[in-house]
């Protein structure tokens, strides 16, 4: 369990997260969703220990991170951000850098289990290629991989289907719930696409301009909340047995609070 309580932070003065709870239990994912400039990125790198954040506000499985030594966070935690260029090297190589933190390194366990996940995400006939020569959305399945077999507790994903085609991001978001889920991880995924987060994550983050809108079970998530982050008016439905929210249009978003106020 990921436990969050009474989180501030801000650049220069500006707030951007202010008092923030959360908890988010293992074996789900738990999507952070807001629009643009609302903290979620700085949400994660408060988690991961890239911006310093207050003693005992952080704590997985009780323990509070702001008091772990890099190492044992780096083998607690895997942090994917949204841009992220790695040393000139194989995709294997690249994806075996996801094994540092551990004492082991390089040994058979180590390379049989960077086979696999290559071999889960696609990547096998991609082995020895240079990752200065894949794809945008190749390489980004490489870095989600060497996230996963780093083996984290909690695994932090800033964006993470972003340069994937249709059939990519299902099947990254597929693995990644799935390893989530057969090996309990704690899983953040920040996510733009609302329908995706509908379809993989069973808990939710939801982040507006004056700070967390909602904060529980993804199914419990309401329009109006919706419409109070990001200015727009959407309309839940079902679509092959699957939820899904259509947007409306802003202009629907700005009638609605009109008459919300004038009521």
């Amino acid at each position: 369990m990921l436990s969050i309580a009474g989180l501030s932070f801000g650049y220069r003065g500006a707030p951007v997260l202010s008092e923030l709870a959360l908890q988010a239990p293992a074996g789900v994912l738990t999507a952070v969703l807001g629009p643009n400039g609302v903290g979620k990125s700085t949400l994660l790198k408060l988690i991961a220990g890239l911006l310093p954040a207050p003693r005992d506000r952080v704590r997985l499985d009780g323990t509070d991170l702001s008091r772990l030594t890099r190492t044992r966070r780096a083998q607690r935690i895997a942090y994917l951000p949204q841009m992220t260029t790695p040393a000139q090297v194989s995709v294997f190589e690249a994806v075996l850098l996801g094994r540092l933190p551990h004492p082991s390194g390089r040994t058979d366990t180590d390379l049989v289990l960077v086979e696999e996940m290559l071999q889960r995400l696609g990547l096998a006939c991609l082995s020895d290629r240079p990752v200065t020569q894949l794809s945008g959305g190749e390489l980004q399945k490489v870095l989600i991989a060497r996230a996963l077999v780093q083996e984290p507790r909690l695994l932090l994903l800033d964006e993470p289907v972003n340069h994937l085609d249709l059939r990519n991001q299902i099947e990254v978001l597929e693995t990644i719930q799935g390893v989530v889920q057969d090996q309990n991880l704690v899983g953040l995924v920040v996510l733009h696409d609302l329908n995706l987060a509908l379809r993989f994550a069973e808990r939710v983050l939801l982040l507006g301009p004056g700070g967390a809108i909602h904060t529980g079970a993804m199914a419990e998530l309401r329009t109006d909340q919706v419409e109070q982050a990001y200015g727009i008016a959407v309309v839940r439905g079902e679509v092959g047995g699957l939820p899904v929210m259509i947007p409306r249009g802003a202009a629907v978003a700005a009638d609605a609070g009109a008459r919300r106020r004038r009521a």
